[in-house]
């Protein structure tokens, strides 16, 4: 079995959990409480910086040209219009500036910016991908939902937008595919390290959801 499936089995309640959560169902009707919205983007907002040079580690850690450019381009995504919609959202939810650029973090946002630094300064292939994987394929997996229609209201119909289709499921089957490939051959202590990641990023995932309404 290729380990993203195998992780993916393993860590199946907790992403369930995430996949499923409260969060997910309010967005995918445009009933998120408006509160719950500013507390949950102004968070992730926090994970720009660090998103952004995991994501040139990645870059700069792939073995060949193609992975390299396939990171990039995402990256120049992640960089406009990702970032341009967090502008957008945080001023249509009447976000303070202080709130935007140095909000009083939550213990999921300290956690998993600690655990994207810890992968980028490890320098680490492998490792930058397994916490990419988690966050982009987590999402593309509540994002999905073939039989149902994306609310009416902008902020969280555009959220959804972002995380489906199928650029971004390309994407995520790169991600799979390099990760697989990479931890292929890895000795029992890279390889559990690597576990390790993966798992800590997916428990951050439900506790950033939970977070928002604490």
């Amino acid at each position: 079995m290729a380990l993203s499936q195998e992780l993916r089995e393993l860590t199946g309640p907790i992403w369930d959990a995430a996949v499923g959560h409260r969060f997910v169902q309010e967005i995918w009707r445009g009933e998120v409480d408006p509160g719950v919205l500013a507390t949950y983007f102004a968070q992730d907002h926090q994970f720009f910086d660090a998103f952004v040079a995991l994501m040139g580690a990645a870059v700069a850690s792939a073995d060949s040209v193609r992975p390299r450019v396939v990171h990039a381009r995402q990256l120049a995504v992640v960089a406009g219009p990702e970032n341009d919609f967090f502008t957008r959202a945080l001023d249509a939810l009447d976000v303070p500036l202080g709130d935007r650029t140095n909000p009083l973090l939550l213990a999921p946002t300290q956690g998993f910016i600690a655990l994207m630094d810890e992968a980028r300064r490890s320098a680490d292939y492998p490792s930058c991908l397994a916490v990419l994987l988690v966050a982009e394929w987590l999402y593309l997996d509540w994002a999905t939902r073939p039989d149902a229609t994306a609310p009416d209201e902008p902020i969280q119909r555009e959220w959804i937008e972002l995380h489906r289709g199928a650029a971004f499921e390309a994407w995520v089957a790169f991600l799979r595919a390099e990760f697989d490939s990479v931890t292929a051959g890895l000795d029992d202590a890279h390889a559990e390290r690597v576990r390790e990641m993966f798992t800590r990023a997916v428990d951050l995932e439900l506790a950033f959801f939970e977070a928002a309404y604490g």
